[in-house]
């Protein structure tokens, strides 16, 4: 029964009024079958609610499944996506899709017929599989990851690979890898240059086409700051808790500003210690922490041995 898995009697009566209301008991229990957790139940059932009161609206009936799930996601993906808004979503999608195949697992529907794979559509993709995995041994998990991305080119330039313009391929590839961040990009970059070698090798195209594709670059750790001004260094400071752990690590942080310690840092038998020079240079630390009157270090190599209150 479905008021046994969901506790909210609104959310029920909007099931129960919406277009799954014929099998909304059975697909509660059978998510129970299925191994779902109550908490889990509870999520697809609100979800699925928000689903069926779209197709409410929209005027599907409980006969029209298909054609409502298709025509919400059209909606969806023309619209933008507000987080934790109340109706369709793409949380709702999901429930609708496991909603679909638990009708078509109980025979309420007929089952679902698999597209042609891409390799039926362009043989030519199959062929490059072939070639990757014997001359590259590429495994089948990245030979996925290429086909993916070549099915664009394949869908927007057709399948003659002559035809294929320096333009047209560079164009491609910097429409493809815009929305998505650097290591995405670079995958999409190497998917079409791999392709393209494949067309010059089999013949297909003109060889060395695959310099045209453009590459990304990646500079390591960029983003990071090369130094902190003031202003941040003290907001830093500021930020730790008055507890004694924030107080140790606002004595390190303070060590680190007002000396200028820019060398690394190591603890070792309860000592703090400072990397002064070479690999057998070091500096010991020892900080004793004081209320109100910051904290008082002594350090000692094997030359001298300072005291400072900061």
């Amino acid at each position: 029964m479905l008021e046994t898995h969901l506790k909210s009697p609104v959310t029920c009566q909007r099931l129960r009024a919406g277009p799954a209301a014929d099998h909304i008991d059975g697909f509660a229990d059978w998510l129970q079958r299925c191994g779902y957790a109550p908490g889990s139940i509870d999520w697809m059932l609100r979800c699925l609610a928000g689903w069926t009161d779209w197709m409410l609206a929209s005027g599907f009936g409980a006969q029209e499944l298909l054609p409502g799930f298709k025509a919400c996601k059209v909606e969806l993906d023309k619209k933008r996506h507000v987080p934790y808004s109340r109706g369709a979503n793409r949380q709702s999608l999901t429930a609708a899709s496991v909603f679909i195949r638990f009708l078509r697992h109980e025979g309420k529907l007929a089952p679902a017929v698999a597209p042609p794979s891409a390799s039926d559509l362009w043989p030519v993709l199959g062929e490059f599989r072939l070639w990757m995995y014997k001359h590259r041994g590429l495994t089948e998990t990245t030979l996925d990851i290429y086909q993916r991305t070549l099915m664009g080119p394949c869908t927007a330039l057709g399948d003659d690979a002559h035809a294929y313009s320096v333009e047209a391929l560079r164009a491609f590839v910097l429409d493809r890898a815009r929305p998505h961040g650097i290591e995405n990009a670079k995958s999409i970059t190497v998917a079409v240059r791999s392709f393209l070698r494949f067309l010059g090798a089999t013949g297909r195209c003109p060889e060395g086409l695959e310099q045209a594709i453009p590459g990304f670059a990646c500079h390591q750790l960029a983003a990071v700051p090369r130094f902190l001004l003031p202003e941040d260094v003290e907001r830093v400071i500021c930020s730790c808790p008055e507890d004694p752990n924030g107080l140790r690590d606002k004595a390190v942080l303070l060590l680190l500003a007002r000396l200028g310690l820019r060398v690394k840092l190591t603890r070792k038998n309860g000592h703090l210690f400072c990397r002064e020079g070479g690999a057998e240079k070091w500096v010991g630390i020892v900080i004793r922490i004081r209320r109100n009157s910051g904290c008082t270090w002594w350090s000692w190599s094997r030359r001298d041995e300072r005291r400072k209150t900061v």
